[in-house]
């Protein structure tokens, strides 16, 4: 069901999702600079501080599929509102929090909260907007979440070097608050009516158990050791349990997931290419932190500073991906993005002097924010609206985890690497096999939808061809 709604009421919906997801992606790019003041000030290891970021992942990784699903059958607007007041009481507990226990605690709170909101703020925007305007709504609010992908190193590290890392958080308490209030009045109501007011229970527990013992093992995998028995039980427990729960959504009347999404190839695709983006995304921010301060001597500030050409790009990234899906179909987009991200991350891995460093690292940060943010956009223009917090939190879900283990990788190469050849060129060779992952995908990308546009299953690139498909699936695609 989708809600009638005034411009009035569109405007402050918008308004409303822009402030949280801003929030959110503060929240998500800002504490890793502050992790050494933490560990200072509660007496603790590094290595025990950085529970505080992999207790938060952990919180949201589990969140996006149970999150979308409650949205779509229980209504956006009251999961919204539960998402964002979550959020807030963990960003308040995380700027009180007397010891590391308590923080993490919060932080876990705060990543349930996260974990709603994102896929919940696509459906609302989705179901509260008519197709001519959604993907340019869904843009803009990516880009404004974008800024503050953009803010977050320079709010961490400006923190961390100044007033303190709780800061942070009582920064984002009344940013967050103030979407809450704006959420209240103005977001309307909508939900998938033909879904039963049931939750699929053990479908919940089975993905949660799944993506949290995956989530956890590639979190701490490099500091317990791959070959740990804990690293290898916590794996173990993940394959069966998502084994148990794909027999659980293959056999239940009412599933978490309807796996027939995936008989839908432009939804396949969109997400591929998104997931992949996402994970050249956390690979590049984290060898270019390393890079500037361990190569290039720079303090946690002014490598926030630097961060600020790549980040703008990526806020601009959002609008720029709606302006382009009213000329390209959504996987040429997608594709369109790959390659300017392989590019970069390959001509970053060649550039040293200032002048281009900078312009490149930049050129980077746009096809990579093109990749991930647009793979919310594409998403709700391949699903039906009725659908579009299930297949948001599954393009979240794979985004948020295999960019988690991309990142565990990069470091366990890092590492391997680093005894036999000088730190630079480690992360230079990590940069160029990235790009390249990056640049064969799109062009897979583009091969196999060439081949369904030959088949008659997909139409051709022009957005003047009158062919249209149907998606073999309950709620089918549109401008795939």
């Amino acid at each position: 069901m989708r809600a009638e709604s005034s411009s009035g009421t569109r405007a402050g919906a918008f308004i409303a999702v822009s402030l949280a997801l801003f929030c959110v992606q503060v929240d998500f790019f800002a504490l890793n600079l502050a992790i050494p003041g933490i560990a200072k000030e509660f007496g603790v290891t590094a290595s025990a501080a950085q529970w505080t970021l992999s207790a938060y992942m952990l919180a949201v990784g589990c969140s996006f599929i149970v999150g979308g699903r409650l949205g779509d059958i229980f209504g956006r607007r009251r999961t919204l509102l539960v998402g964002i007041a979550l959020f807030v009481a963990g960003s308040v507990g995380c700027a009180l929090a007397p010891g590391l226990g308590s923080l993490v605690g919060a932080r876990i709170v705060q990543g349930v909260g996260a974990g709603f909101v994102f896929p919940v703020s696509v459906s609302v925007i989705s179901n509260a907007f008519p197709d001519a305007t959604r993907g340019h709504a869904l843009g803009a609010a990516f880009g404004i979440a974008n800024i503050g992908t953009a803010l977050g190193p320079f709010v961490g590290g400006g923190f961390a070097e100044g007033p303190g890392w709780r800061w942070i958080f009582w920064l984002l308490a009344p940013i967050g608050t103030l979407a809450l209030l704006i959420a209240f009045a103005y977001v309307p109501d909508s939900r998938d009516t033909s879904a039963p007011r049931r939750l699929d229970l053990t479908g919940c527990f089975a993905i949660v158990c799944a993506l949290a013992a995956l989530t956890l093992a590639v979190e701490r995998g490099s500091a317990w050791g791959w070959d740990h028995a804990r690293t290898l039980t916590l794996l173990a427990v993940a394959v069966a349990a998502f084994g148990l729960f794909l027999l659980r959504e293959r056999t239940a009347r009412h599933p978490l997931v309807d796996l027939r999404l995936f008989r839908n190839v432009p939804f396949d695709l969109v997400t591929g290419m998104g997931t992949v983006a996402n994970m050249g995304y956390a690979v590049t921010v984290f060898v270019a932190t390393l890079y500037l301060q361990d190569v290039r001597g720079l303090s946690p500030l002014t490598a926030g500073v630097v961060f600020l050409a790549p980040a703008v790009l990526v806020a601009l990234s959002g609008p720029l991906g709606a302006r382009l899906g009213t000329h390209m179909r959504p996987t040429a987009v997608m594709a369109l993005a790959g390659a300017i991200a392989g590019t970069g991350m390959i001509g970053l891995s060649h550039a040293t002097a200032w002048w281009l460093y900078v312009p490149v690292f930049a050129w980077c940060g746009l096809g990579l924010g093109l990749g991930w943010t647009y793979s919310g956009v594409a998403t709700q223009q391949v699903v039906a609206p009725a659908r579009a917090g299930e297949a948001s939190g599954v393009v979240l879900t794979f985004l948020v985890t295999l960019g988690a283990i991309a990142l565990a990788g990069a470091a366990a190469a890092i590492t391997a690497m680093t005894p036999e050849r000088p730190p630079e060129e480690a992360y230079d060779a990590i940069l160029r096999f990235g790009g390249a992952v990056i640049l064969a995908a799109s062009l897979v990308c583009m091969a196999v939808r060439r081949g369904l546009v030959a088949r008659g299953k997909l139409p051709p690139l022009s957005m003047k061809a009158k062919a249209k498909v149907r998606a073999d699936m309950s709620g089918g695609g549109v401008r795939p």
